[in-house]
């Protein structure tokens, strides 16, 4: 079940793989996330000592938060991966220049998980060509819907 959708990341990036990753929160972060207090907009994710991070995912704290935590909605957050596949992703992204975009945070059996991309970043008039493309794909869709009424 899907708690939020990073829309922008296949509007900016070709997504050439996914993989789903494991994220280390804090309690007040797991029950701001399942009251829907989460954006993926700005965020991304990096390599960083053999590891890979989470930076910029926003998690607005819950009003009813305790007064002895201080919570950091923009903090850095670490992503549990097999070490394996975190060595296929830091020689990837080193050598052949893709980037770590966070598409989905979704509950897998309780727990949540965060699908992540692995995609190379989209120049303006490719942008335009799907834009052309979807247009086209709408127009043809709303065509045949007409002829069928006649």
């Amino acid at each position: 079940m899907s708690i939020v959708d990073n829309r922008k990341a296949t509007h900016d990036y070709f997504i050439e793989d996914r993989y789903e990753a494991g994220l280390v929160l804090e309690g007040w972060e797991v029950k701001a996330i399942r009251a829907g207090h989460v954006q993926l907009k700005e965020s991304y994710v990096i390599v960083r000592d053999g590891a890979l991070w989470i930076i910029g995912m926003h998690i607005s704290p819950l009003p009813t938060a305790s007064n002895h935590i201080h919570p950091n909605s923009t903090r850095t957050r670490k992503l549990l991966l097999h070490a394996e596949e975190i060595s296929k992703l830091i020689g990837k992204v080193e050598q052949r220049g893709f980037t770590l975009i966070p598409l989905n945070l979704h509950y897998k059996n309780g727990r949540i998980k965060l699908d992540f991309g692995l995609g190379r970043g989209k120049k303006l008039h490719d942008k335009r060509d799907v834009a052309r493309d979807k247009d086209w794909e709408r127009e043809k869709q709303r065509i045949m819907k007409h002829d069928t009424r006649n």
